[in-house]
């Protein structure tokens, strides 16, 4: 993960001498071609050090040529030759060291090295593991060792090298870097925070730590702090597109940021990406093309709600009337990968893949009609669209506002979530309307109904927080200790927070608020099973803000539980109020922040209406037109039509 050692460490050790023949000693000639050889290998590093690689090589052929039994004179060639970019000789000059001493560490060292980059791993796992039997303090094998076993898959095993570099060298930023990766991908998040957070103060001009602490407070549930860590690292990067693209995400998040500011910052970026990235020129649609070749893009074609709303339609799509590609990004594959991998005429695995091999490949699979699934979330691929490798492009259902892009033709939604007098001037896409709804719900799972609402075997109304726990902020928890001060009996559970320093910032709030510790439940995070389960037990779901929810407010309404939500300022805080008002349960939508509280009591309060409501939720959502697939895959065609013929229209009148 960052830079491989080369002569920064073995030449700067002492190089071992060779063991001689126990009774005898070297003649006289040998030991003067010896020291000969060490002086051609230090001229060596002081041509390395001043850049003069080839100068280097040819000095150390020379020392090899002089003192052939001399480790360290094939370690300097190898390393040379290395950098010069002939990997196979080098690999014979690491070959050369440890047959000479089969324990040299830097010779095992650098081979295992190489064995990575080639992608011989348990080759390279053997080398590191004898580099570091031969030096006890050799932290950099340890740094390699885990890059070595995360590739491998073995992530405990990963941690735990890491770990041990870490031991020998507390204040390596570089192994902490990595070791914050790994540890958020164990689900360890505040020591992932601590970690990415120290590799960031050991260094704090490097805006790759500024990001990766930024990531993990974002992952363990802090956007406002990792908003501030974001921009901190674009101080010192400006020009980094991925870091400001994370940027936007972010601001959809934090509250107290104006929607003006949200939409200016889009558009900012996307004129400057516009700027350096020159655009494809495209001839004029052919309204009347019989067939259409449509690419949908995602780096999240996996279990995941993305993946979740895009299985109906391929499914249902008119293949007579569209040639359907995938362009997946994602490295993790698993049965909704091969779901969707059966649905598509084509597929293409480009995880890994450079933005400008991705667009090269969609101007050669001649697609029509490009669908961006992602946005600023996820791998964001917008860098490509601004190339215009189709000439009709639409942002759908992965990020809820604008790409920020001209080029970006059309966004698909719906006019609850963006009501075209309030959106369309805050969005650099045209808005193309789909009659019900811009999503169609499908449940990951199908589980039988409790028989009836918590309330009436308890006695109490149990509210619950069921959204990411980034869209968890602390003013919203404090309303939410509000809420539970107006009701004595009431009780909150909290699922799915896995950070113990986001609990502790959640609950301090609650009581702040006004709302009683002994009241609120925090629920671990579960499988797909427990997570519908938990639902058993709420009575009321209670939506985020700003950025509300999407997945999760059909979850729980599939699950019979009622969700209040706001009517807020961006399209991300009215996206669950979207989905009531499909269902005409506009009582559940407060109509801004500050009736939200008030809302939630009436509501508790209500027990008979809620009991009802449990009864009746599941079948309204499965009679309503955000379960209707038919219907929807139709409208969606629908709205491509448009915009193919629109474009049509534009190019003949051009």
């Amino acid at each position: 993960m960052f830079k491989n050692l080369l002569k920064s460490i073995q030449g700067s050790a002492p190089a071992p001498a060779p063991t001689p023949a126990p009774a005898q000693a070297p003649a006289p000639a040998a030991a003067g071609a010896h020291v000969e050889a060490q002086a051609l290998i230090a001229q060596g590093n002081a041509a390395e050090d001043a850049g003069q690689l080839a100068q280097a090589r040819g000095l150390y052929e020379r020392a090899v040529a002089l003192a052939p039994a001399l480790p360290s004179a094939h370690l300097n060639l190898g390393i040379a030759l290395e950098a010069l970019g002939d990997a196979e000789a080098a690999r014979a000059r690491y070959v050369q060291v440890l047959a000479l001493e089969p324990g040299h560490p830097f010779g095992a060292y650098n081979l295992g090295k190489l064995e990575f980059t080639q992608g011989r791993l348990r080759e390279a796992e053997t080398l590191l593991r004898r580099a570091i039997a031969g030096k006890g303090d050799f932290h950099q094998a340890w740094v390699l060792l885990s890059n070595v076993l995360d590739a491998l898959g073995n992530l405990q095993g990963a941690a735990d090298a890491i770990a041990q570099a870490l031991r020998l060298q507390p204040d390596y930023a570089g192994a902490l870097f990595n070791q914050a990766s790994l540890l958020r991908r164990l689900g360890r998040m505040d020591e992932c925070e601590a970690a990415a957070a120290r590799a960031a103060a050991l260094d704090p001009d490097n805006a790759d730590y500024l990001s990766a602490h930024s990531a993990a407070l974002v992952t363990q549930g802090f956007a406002a702090e990792a908003l501030a860590q974001l921009q901190r690292a674009i101080a010192l990067a400006p020009a980094r597109f991925d870091l400001r693209s994370k940027e936007l995400f972010l601001l959809n998040l934090v509250e107290g940021v104006s929607v003006e500011e949200v939409w200016e910052r889009h558009r900012q970026l996307g004129a400057q990406l516009e700027s350096v990235v020159k655009a494809r020129t495209h001839g004029t649609p052919d309204a009347a093309r019989q067939r259409l070749r449509l690419g949908f893009v995602s780096g999240e074609m996996r279990t995941h709600p993305v993946a979740l709303f895009l299985l109906p339609v391929l499914e249902r799509l008119d293949r007579r009337r569209y040639e359907v590609t995938c362009y997946a990004s994602n490295a993790q594959k698993d049965a909704i990968t091969q779901r969707l991998q059966s649905l598509s005429g084509h597929w293409v695995d480009a995880a890994g893949w450079k933005d400008d091999r991705l667009e090269q490949r969609m101007v050669a699979d001649g697609i029509d009609i490009l669908v961006d699934l992602d946005g600023h979330t996820s791998q964001v691929r917008l860098a490509v669209f601004a190339t215009k490798p189709a000439p009709v492009q639409v942002a759908w259902i992965g990020y809820l506002n604008t790409t920020g892009l001209t080029r970006m033709d059309f966004r698909l939604t719906d006019a609850r979530c963006d009501p075209p007098a309030v959106s369309q001037a805050m969005h650099t896409e045209r808005l193309l309307y789909l009659p019900h709804s811009q999503w169609c719900f499908r449940p990951f799972l199908e589980v039988p109904l409790a028989p009836a609402a918590p309330c009436e075997r308890n006695g109490f109304v149990t509210f619950g927080s069921l959204n990411n726990v980034v869209k968890l902020t602390e003013p919203m928890a404090r309303r939410w200790g509000r809420i539970l001060q107006a009701l004595p009996d009431a009780r909150l559970v909290v699922a799915g927070i896995a950070s113990e320093k986001k609990r502790d910032a959640l609950l301090r709030a609650i009581v702040e608020g006004g709302g009683s510790a002994e009241r609120v439940r925090f629920a671990p995070r579960t499988d797909l099973e427990g997570y519908y389960r938990l639902m058993d037990d709420i009575d009321i779901a209670l939506d985020s803000y700003p950025y509300g929810g999407g997945t999760t407010t059909f979850d729980a309404l599939w699950m019979g539980v009622p969700v209040l939500a706001v009517s807020g300022p961006l399209p991300a805080s009215r996206s669950a109020a979207s989905i009531l008002q499909a269902l005409a349960l506009d009582a559940w939508i407060a109509p801004e922040i500050a009736a939200y509280e008030e809302q939630a009591i009436a509501r508790a309060r209500d027990v008979a209406a809620l009991a009802d409501l449990r009864r009746t939720l599941r079948e309204r959502l499965r009679r309503s037109p955000l379960m209707d697939e038919p219907a929807f895959v139709a409208a969606f065609q629908d709205a491509l039509e448009r915009a193919w013929r629109e474009r049509a229209a534009a190019g003949a009148a051009a």
